[in-house]
């Protein structure tokens, strides 16, 4: 027999809810089988043991509880289509069931509707999402469902982060360690300098990823923000009055916020023939507020979640509703740093230059912003008006897209990105600034110079790659092009230029 749909695939036909597409489809045939395709997802074939009864809705919405990812953006639409005594019905026949029991909470939980219990819920509380399956949050008892809710967040925001294979192992490297490799490998001093240094490059390269060049005093007011990332609780960070004070710092003063946005905005660029291309629609201002109180409300509820996972559930789901006209990103990105200071994952005084690895590998943190994008712009349905303006003309039907988004793969991204830059980045900077030094002793075993043109010399070599440039001789007319010779050669040595 031909495979059949199951789960959330059978619901997704049922309804007619085309434009959705799932991390787990299952189908139900005489061959069982799991391949990974192209986008990346998982399509399951499971044998005929596994057939749904009944093909109803709650049946294959119990089905997809047991085999499929949960997406709370899809089973709210999927609500919407079913009656509430069709799901009264289904939980009568066994009340205290644990299937019944996460459809009647997830159904109450996502309309904001009461069912009309007929029996009193018994039994242990069990957990909503499965701890090996999923990254859960605190736990609020239910009483009603006699529910354990972990999720991550609230109904007004609430992020869904699968425990994947790769993102686990991911979680079992030891940052802290990383660092203190680090700080065992090259000397003190050295250390203390680049952390310094870190701080500025840091600041640039997260202004070069948005292709702005900041003033001089705007960029030392983002410096010292960095500096003092963990010196707050993430709620309180998160605060509007905070937030907007935030924006204010490290944005053009014509462009401080004194509110969160009340106007539609938008990701896109203009084309050659003047035709506006859309990147990312920003959910509508009507929803900016509540989704940033569920932001901040999931800081309660992710209290002792591992830091790295908090650092993209916060940063990724900030710039995604995108609460400001200018700043998002770049906040974003501070809320990074915040998160793994505060946390004791990173020492105060450290910045793990996170935008400077993201700058140098921009396609990649391009794409971990379209993984989110794209599925939105295939569903949304919107005008584009002659001066520039954008209606979203479905944002009922996309409002869980933006209140529910899952964050795995930026999770994935992120302790990638992270992992790299102390793998790669950090020991760069670090050997860099140890060569300097030595390829400045060298020099001035050469020609005894003033300091400040020892390191002209240096800025020089490093900039022509080894090379003394020929433009630049005049500066140096005391040096003979012997000496000059000498010192280039003893820069490539120590930098190890072939």
């Amino acid at each position: 027999m031909a495979d059949k749909p199951a789960g959330n695939e059978w619901l997704k036909a049922h309804f007619g809810l085309i434009n959705y597409s799932f991390t787990h489809s299952s189908y139900i045939g005489n061959n069982e089988s799991i391949k990974l395709t192209s986008r990346g997802n998982i399509e399951q074939v499971y044998g005929p043991r596994y057939a749904v009864a009944r093909d109803t809705p709650l049946d294959h919405i119990e089905f997809a509880l047991k085999y499929d990812d949960l997406s709370l953006d899809f089973f709210k639409e999927v609500f919407k289509r079913i009656g509430t005594e069709e799901i009264n019905a289904f939980i009568a026949d066994t009340p205290s069931g644990r299937y019944a029991r996460k459809i009647g909470f997830l159904y109450e939980f996502l309309s904001g509707t009461q069912l009309k219990m007929g029996k009193e819920v018994k039994g242990n509380y069990i957990d909503l999402l499965e701890p090996e399956k999923y990254i859960t949050g605190q736990v609020v008892k239910n009483v009603r469902w006699r529910i354990n809710d972990n999720l991550l967040g609230t109904i007004d925001f609430c992020p869904m982060i699968r425990r994947t294979k790769s993102l686990s192992e991911l979680l079992e490297k030891d940052v802290k360690q990383s660092i203190e490799g680090l700080k065992n490998e090259f000397p003190e001093e050295v250390f203390r300098r680049a952390a310094a240094y870190l701080y500025t490059k840091e600041s640039k390269s997260s202004y070069e990823i948005e292709k702005e060049k900041p003033s001089t005093d705007r960029m030392e007011r983002f410096i010292l923000l960095l500096t003092r990332a963990g010196a707050r609780p993430m709620a309180e960070v998160l605060s509007k009055e905070n937030l907007i004070q935030f924006q204010n710092i490290i944005v053009d003063p014509r462009y401080a916020a004194a509110e969160f946005r009340g106007f539609q905005n938008y990701v896109g660029e203009t084309l050659p023939n003047y035709h506006t291309l859309l990147h990312y629609i920003c959910p509508p201002p009507t929803m900016v507020n509540t989704l940033m109180d569920g932001l901040k409300q999931a800081a309660e509820k992710t209290s002792g979640v591992d830091s790295i996972i908090k650092a993209a559930l916060f940063a990724f789901g900030f710039v995604f509703i995108h609460p400001f006209e200018d700043g998002n990103g770049r906040l974003h990105r501070f809320m990074i740093h915040d998160i793994l200071v505060h946390d004791g994952l990173v020492p105060q005084g450290l910045i793990i230059p996170v935008s400077a690895h993201m700058l140098n590998n921009i396609n990649e943190y391009d794409q971990i912003l379209e993984t989110y994008s794209k599925p939105l712009m295939q569903r949304i349905n919107y005008s584009l008006s002659e001066t520039g303006e954008v209606t979203i003309n479905n944002a009922d039907e996309v409002a869980g897209y933006y209140r529910y988004p899952d964050l795995t793969p930026q999770a994935i991204y992120l302790a990638e990105t992270i992992h790299a830059t102390l793998k790669e980045d950090m020991p760069a900077e670090l050997l860099f600034l140890l060569r300097y030094d030595e390829a400045k002793r060298e020099i001035q075993k050469i020609v005894d110079m003033p300091d400040k043109d020892i390191n002209w010399m240096l800025i020089f070599l490093h900039q022509n790659k080894g090379i003394f440039p020929k433009r630049r001789r005049a500066e140096f007319a005391k040096l003979t092009d012997g000496e000059i010779s000498v010192m280039q050669e003893a820069y490539r040595k120590v930098y190890e230029i072939m």
